[in-house]
Formats: C-alpha cells, sequence, structure tokens
C-alpha cells in the first residue's frame, strides 16, 4: 500500500514539477537578451516558412514537424530529468533538497551535450560569441532543471524511501 501511495504521490509531484519547469524555461528565454534574439528570429523563420508552404499550396507538413520536434524536445528537457532524478531518489531513499534541485538541474543542463555526443574538437579555434551562448544555455536549463526538481521535492521527495511505522504493522 505504501508503494501505491507513493506513486500516486509522485505522479502528482511530477504534474507540478514539468509546468514549473516549463514556466521558469520560458521566463529565462523572455529575459534573457540572447535568447530573445533567438526567438524571433526563429519564430519568423518559421512563420515564413508555414506562410510561403500554405501559400504554394502545400499541406503544412513542415509546420508539423517542427511542432513535433519541439514537443519531443520539451518533454525530454522537462520531464524524464525530474522522473529520473525521483526514481532514483525513491529506490536509493534519498530525501535531500541537494539531490533533487542540484541533480535534476546538472540532468537537464547536461542533456543537449549529452545528445550531442562528446565534446566538439578544436575547442581553441572555437568561436567565443558561440562558447558564451552555450554558457547561457547550460545555465538556463540548469535553472529549469533546478526549479522542477524543487518543486517534486516539495511535493513528494521529502519523504522518498521513508516507511511509515504504520504501514510496517499493517504487514504484520
Amino acid at each position: 500500500m505504501h508503494a501505491l501511495g507513493r506513486l500516486i504521490l509522485g505522479a502528482f509531484a511530477l504534474l507540478l514539477a514539468v509546468p514549473a519547469g516549463f514556466a521558469v524555461l520560458v521566463l529565462a528565454l523572455l529575459v534573457d537578451p540572447a535568447a530573445q534574439a533567438w526567438l524571433s528570429g526563429g519564430a519568423l523563420a518559421g512563420l515564413d516558412m508555414a506562410l510561403s508552404d500554405l501559400s504554394a499550396g502545400l499541406p503544412p507538413e513542415g509546420l508539423a514537424l517542427f511542432v513535433a520536434g519541439l514537443a519531443k524536445a520539451l518533454f525530454v528537457l522537462l520531464f524524464v530529468p525530474p522522473a529520473l532524478i525521483a526514481l532514483g531518489g525513491e529506490i536509493l531513499g534519498c530525501r535531500g533538497l541537494l539531490w533533487y534541485g542540484a541533480g535534476c538541474g546538472l540532468l537537464t543542463a547536461a542533456l543537449p551535450w549529452l545528445t550531442r555526443g562528446a565534446l566538439r574538437s578544436g575547442g581553441a579555434t572555437r568561436d567565443a560569441a558561440l562558447l558564451a551562448g552555450e554558457v547561457r544555455l547550460t545555465l538556463i536549463l540548469f535553472v529549469v532543471g533546478a526549479s522542477a526538481g524543487l518543486v517534486y521535492w516539495l511535493v513528494a521527495g521529502r519523504g522518498a524511501g521513508r516507511i511509515r511505522e504504520a504501514d510496517l504493522s499493517e504487514d504484520a
């Protein structure tokens, strides 16, 4: 019975953590000047692509593929890290704020680096502006993941792996 209760509480906590992470992501992207330029340029390019396809009489497949890719990326960035950290916290019995906040933040910030593969070679020849942009994005993703992890911890993480005395007496 304890496991079912923890499962329901964990699902509820994820239901709250994912929108919290999304809200922080939107806020961070709107506040950061470099992200604002990137978003406006990307949004204009996407709108131009969709309108040109529609005006040519083509179905909006490019737009549908873009939306599907964006949904997949948001799922990986916003749902997977809190779910993995929560699962690890339940299995290991970790109840610490640092486990959920920093762990989820580090995992979220590392995901683009992990999906891209190893670090790019030629670090000395890299553009300083590109490196600064990657550092900004990594910091934004860390804050997004940390906020989602903290929301999860507030709802369900403080009692992770804990079996109450009443549950032990019921099972006996």
